[in-house]
């Protein structure tokens, strides 16, 4: 008896179970409606409060935003010469603080007898650049394959440092256009002024243009011992199809050394001519950029800003009073 009793009992719990589920369900259903109703009622009552803080704040964020004075910025691309990278931050460290400190003396020292300081900043960083690609990697490779030539060595030492030798930002922030620019100018004009470096740049610039001097007459050398290897090609044809030619003294010449020792004294004038161009300047200014207003992130703007701050403000008091009344009714 007590057995066919039994399942009888197990579908009754069953639906019970069920039942308790589905009225848990109902009860979520009906706080979440009473939620949004609060909230409707809530928003309907205060909907005049909530307009009107709206177009306050708008309205206050407008005028500020005409009556305060916009930023400005200046950015400055430079890369530095002749291992100069520390002196660049130490350099723009020092005008840095002495903007905090309004040192009106150091900047007529630099040539700027009025500074308005009102927003002025100068800031430095390096530009992030992708790191060498794998092509880069074996192309000098390759030209650490060659025979231990001092064109060769010279150009791998160059690339290798141009490699190395990142860019720099130097961010001029002020809010006066002219008196801005014409400050960005004399500062990156004192950065260019040190007497080591000065020194250092006219040394290798004299060095550079002796080496350009002598690989021209080398170059020329070169040439007429290939001119005179044509021509004797044209007189001796028993020689042609050879790499080497036989000179009037007597001395054997390569003349696949030739051309390959040409095209490297070719190479070398152009990388030197490069960095005559590259380096006439202790911090090589790559891009001078002109004035640009600071556009701010839409949460930052002021007309923006006040808005929210406003009806977050009068949400947060409504909701204060709120706990006060359950507190108080407790």
């Amino acid at each position: 008896m007590a057995e066919n009793q039994s399942p009888k009992t197990q579908n009754s719990s069953d639906e019970i179970d069920l039942g308790q589920l589905f009225q848990l369900i109902g009860r979520g259903f009906n706080a979440v409606f009473l939620f949004f109703l609060r909230v409707f009622l809530y928003l309907k009552k205060n909907i005049l409060i909530l307009i009107s803080l709206l177009i306050l704040g708008l309205a206050i964020g407008y005028g500020l935003s005409k009556i305060i004075s916009k930023k400005l910025k200046t950015v400055v691309i430079v890369k530095p010469q002749m291992e100069s990278k520390n002196y660049l931050y130490d350099v723009v460290e020092e005008i840095e603080s002495n903007i905090q400190a309004e040192d009106t003396l150091f900047f007529k020292s630099i040539g700027l007898d009025k500074v308005d300081f009102n927003g002025l900043e100068i800031t430095i960083g390096r530009v992030e650049e992708e790191i060498s690609s794998e092509s880069d990697i074996k192309y000098l490779e390759l030209l650490q394959s060659f025979d231990n030539i001092e064109a060769i060595s010279d150009i791998i030492r160059a690339e290798l440092q141009n490699k190395s030798s990142f860019n720099h930002r130097i961010i001029f922030f002020y809010k006066n256009a002219e008196s801005g620019k014409n400050f960005a100018n004399k500062v990156m004009a004192y950065i260019n002024k040190n007497q080591y470096f000065d020194g250092l740049i006219e040394i290798y610039r004299s060095n550079a243009n002796s080496r350009i001097e002598q690989n021209k007459v080398l170059l020329e050398q070169v040439d007429e011992i290939i001119t005179n290897y044509a021509a004797k090609m044209v007189k001796d044809e028993s020689q042609l199809g050879s790499d080497r030619i036989l000179l009037d003294n007597q001395e054997t010449v390569n003349i696949t050394g030739l051309f390959s020792l040409k095209n490297d004294l070719i190479r070398d004038i152009e990388l030197k001519k490069l960095e005559l161009e590259e380096r006439s300047q202790p911090i090589k200014i790559i891009n001078f950029g002109k004035s640009q207003e600071i556009h701010k992130l839409f949460f930052g703007k002021k007309i923006i800003l006040l808005p929210l701050i406003f009806l977050g403000s009068f949400f947060l008091v409504s909701f204060l009073g709120y706990l006060n009344r359950k507190s108080a009714s407790l």
